[in-house]
């Protein structure tokens, strides 16, 4: 399974980290999704992002911060390993992606929602 870390989940139904964390739970996925404000998402409780919980074997980080926010994460990011990361639409970070790239790490502008929903997750 592609284990996922979701960077900038929130419990507001509206917003699409949240739907996409829990379509990636509809799907089996084992699902963290990491936030600001808690709350949770589908029964998960949003792991705070400020202090986040050690995470292992990390196949995709789908991202849902602006550039700018994503500052203060990169590191923690970076030391999760993921094979990939997914810049959805307004996140983008053209520097990120190339130090990713630089450490072996896919990075792919693409919206997860889209992804799961045409099995091309």
């Amino acid at each position: 399974m592609k284990k996922t870390v979701v960077i900038g989940a929130s419990p507001n139904p509206g917003r699409y980290s949240y739907l996409a964390t829990s379509m990636l739970r509809e799907r089996g996925i084992e699902t963290f999704p990491l936030g600001i404000r808690k709350g949770e998402i589908s029964g998960i409780a949003i792991l705070p992002l400020q202090q986040p919980p050690l995470l292992e074997n990390i196949h995709t980080i789908t991202l849902y911060l602006n550039p700018k926010n994503q500052e203060g994460y990169i590191d923690f990011m970076l030391s999760l390993k993921p094979e990939r990361v997914i810049f959805n639409p307004g996140t983008e970070n053209y520097a990120f992606m190339q130090k990713l790239e630089e450490n072996g790490i896919m990075a792919l502008e693409a919206c997860t929602l889209v992804l799961l929903q045409t099995n091309q997750y």
